[in-house]
């Protein structure tokens, strides 16, 4: 179901008797992205790679060279998360990105991707925190899941992620020779080599024992291959995500000569996709079939997967970075957009869903050497380049005492203190904000597809008296596309947002904690 067109009905009154009974247009234009810029958090590392979380308030630094170091209150701790130094290669390559386990708070897991020192084969190990220390894992605790002998040592992918499902995913590179020997084995299209791929690992069932993960029973080629190959036809797959409101797997692959390509993978699909190289670089004809089986469809053929975006070397450009579609608070005008960059030239770009297809706009600032997006606890987004993590922030917040002014996308609640509007997607691609329609001074409903069709209604209440001292926010809809509700308080800029995945029954809001900002 792609949308919910909803004629009146008493679902509708229904819903509009349940705030009342409670206690007392197209994304935003390039201006509204000119305040968006970079804020540098920590300096000095040596090669910044990968930012992550476990789930609380502490930032996550992956190294080069070996180490994870922490970030916390927007300082550096001095004593390194995990240390592997030890470990990896001393020609370059290291230690490239860690992921938590989900239950990670109970199991004390995390997972690591490095290339081994002397024999630069890619890695993929499990540590464990050193006991009574949530801030140390210790390096003799390692258990090594994959081992996968490079052709080359080139081209390691080296992204790791949990997905929704909760199976631990691997990006690898196809190993590609120097020169004009490209990937000279095709192991980017073989079922019997993990190169090039995105991987899938059960990593709870066998986790007692070697080779600690299992392979999941409905991966795509259990039984005609490695089992645990989820995508192919990759070939750098430098850093992947998923948007932890759908559940999207989207995968940043860096190019040959030609083209960098994203390619998007819906959530709940059965895998198995073929994203065509080395016959298709992005949706040029690369056509290089040395060591590739005859069979092979030819260029253009629907058994290839095309990407959703793609550009070209134009300018300097050189090797995609693939980052997360924005679902923090901060910057409301980024809500839904997948924000990816260059390498070489810093430009970095927020695409927004159009006409079936996405939409790239430049945001206003570079970061030469960009290296790695991540995401923290609250869905906010940082980035690393030249030795610096940065963080992603919009504009300022209001001054105080600035009332919001109510529009066609915007409510305006409690004599205008609080601003409200939402975002929504269909499964097709089309995105929209909600047509705002105020019914009293505290509560207004929103309609995406026609005037005559309700599909989101909210309601931000004064419980300001003792005990509650806050303002509690409730919504309820009658809508199963994607949509992402934000309120915020205009007086001191704090802001809530409140999401509900493509395909389900609306989620209700019910949020009693909402803004401890009382008079």
């Amino acid at each position: 179901m792609t949308r919910n067109q909803l004629t009146p009905s008493p679902r509708g009154i229904a819903a509009l008797a349940l705030l009342a009974t409670l206690p007392a247009a197209p994304w935003p234009a390039l201006a509204q992205l000119d305040a968006v810029n970079v804020e540098a958090v920590v300096s000095g590392l040596p090669v910044p790679l990968a930012v992550t979380h476990a789930g609380d308030a502490r930032l996550f630094v992956t190294l080069l060279d070996g180490r994870v170091m922490i970030v916390a209150d927007g300082a550096l701790l001095p004593r390194p998360f995990l240390d592997v130094r030890h470990r990896t290669s001393e020609t370059g390559l290291g230690l490239y990105s860690v992921a938590f386990h989900p239950d990670h708070a109970a199991n004390g897991f995390v997972f690591a991707h490095y290339t081994e020192a002397g024999t630069g084969d890619s890695i993929v190990s499990r540590f464990e925190l050193r006991e009574g220390d949530p801030d140390r894992a210790t390096a003799a605790s390692e258990a090594i899941l994959l081992r996968i002998p490079k052709q080359q040592r080139l081209h390691y992918g080296g992204q790791l992620a949990f997905g929704p499902d909760g199976f631990l995913y691997v990006s690898t590179g196809e190993g590609t020779g120097q020169g004009n020997v490209v990937d000279p084995e095709c192991a980017a299209q073989s079922l019997a080599s993990l190169e090039g791929k995105i991987l899938r690992l059960d990593v709870d069932a066998g986790a007692d024992a070697a080779p600690y993960y299992a392979v999941p029973e409905d991966n795509p080629f259990v039984g005609v291959g490695r089992g645990e190959i989820w995508a192919l036809g990759l070939r750098n797959p430098w850093r992947f995500s998923f948007d932890r409101a759908g559940g999207d797997l989207w995968i940043a692959d860096v190019g040959q000569d030609r083209r960098e390509e994203i390619d998007r993978e819906e959530a709940g699909s059965p895998g198995g996709r073929n994203y065509g190289w080395k016959v298709m670089e992005g949706t040029f004809c690369f056509d290089n079939r040395r060591g590739c089986p005859a069979t092979l469809p030819p260029c253009g053929d629907p058994g290839w997967t095309p990407p959703v975006i793609e550009y070209n070397h134009a300018g300097e450009r050189c090797s995609v970075i693939g980052g997360h579609v924005y679902r923090g608070a901060a910057i409301p005008e980024l809500a839904g957009r997948y924000l990816y960059g260059d390498f070489c030239t810093g430009e970095v770009w927020a695409a927004a869903p159009r006409g079936g297809g996405w939409e790239p706009i430049a945001l206003p600032f570079t970061l030469p050497g960009l290296t790695a997006f991540g995401e923290d606890a609250g869905g906010e987004l940082w980035l690393t380049a030249q030795g610096t993590v940065y963080r992603l922030r919009g504009a300022d917040p209001p001054d105080g005492g600035e009332p919001c002014v109510a529009d066609a996308q915007h409510l305006c609640l409690n004599e205008g203190r609080f601003e409200v509007s939402v975002s929504w997607r269909t499964g097709n691609g089309e995105s929209g904000l909600g047509r705002a329609v105020a019914l009293v001074d505290d509560a207004g409903y929103f309609w995406f597809f026609g005037p005559d069709n309700p599909e989101l209604f909210v309601k931000v209440l004064d419980a300001c008296r003792e005990p509650f001292q806050r303002f509690w926010v409730f919504a309820a809809g009658l809508t199963e596309v994607e949509t992402s509700l934000l309120v915020v308080d205009t007086e001191t800029g704090a802001s809530r947002r409140y999401d509900s995945a493509l395909g389900q029954p609306y989620t209700p809001v019910r949020d009693t904690q909402a803004f401890a900002t009382c008079p």
